[in-house]
């Protein structure tokens, strides 16, 4: 499993022209799905992005995480993140999740997030979304487990 995950000021999925998850500050989370990933994966990930501090304290350092910020999550599916990218000119998606493992484990990890003392929002699983976000920084990691 695979996160992309981008602190924001700000940050909206609109699906058909329809807004289906907005935050002020945050985490906007791309999340991929690989073919051996299962929920304990998706719980570890979770923690993963909920603990890390990249948000900045009263020094200016990144010692604060989402939940010390008060923060939101923006969490958008984006099987492309496993794709394989190593030689040629054409990604391969050998390694994804089916579907139906992808949409299940993606619905999984957005539910840790409604269950937990964060907001979270979503895009919509399989949709053309198109995402707006500030990425405030810039900074962005890559998280996987």
């Amino acid at each position: 499993m695979i996160g992309l995950i981008q602190r924001v000021s700000e940050a909206k999925v609109t699906v058909d022209e329809q807004v289906t998850g907005q935050i002020e500050q945050g985490i906007v989370l791309l999340l991929g799905v690989e073919k051996d990933d299962n929920e304990e994966k998706a719980k570890k990930l979770f923690e993963r992005v909920l603990n890390y501090r990249i948000f900045s304290d009263e020094n200016g350092k990144m010692n604060l995480n989402l939940k010390q910020v008060g923060g939101g999550l923006l969490v958008v599916s984006q099987f492309t993140l496993v794709a394989q990218t190593n030689k040629g000119n054409r990604p391969g998606f050998s390694q994804g999740a089916s579907p139906q493992l992808g949409e299940s484990l993606y619905n999984y990890f957005v539910e840790l997030g409604k269950n937990s003392e964060i907001n979270c929002e979503t895009g919509r699983f399989g949709a053309n979304m198109q995402v707006s976000l500030v990425n405030d920084g810039p900074v962005t990691f890559s998280l996987s487990v």
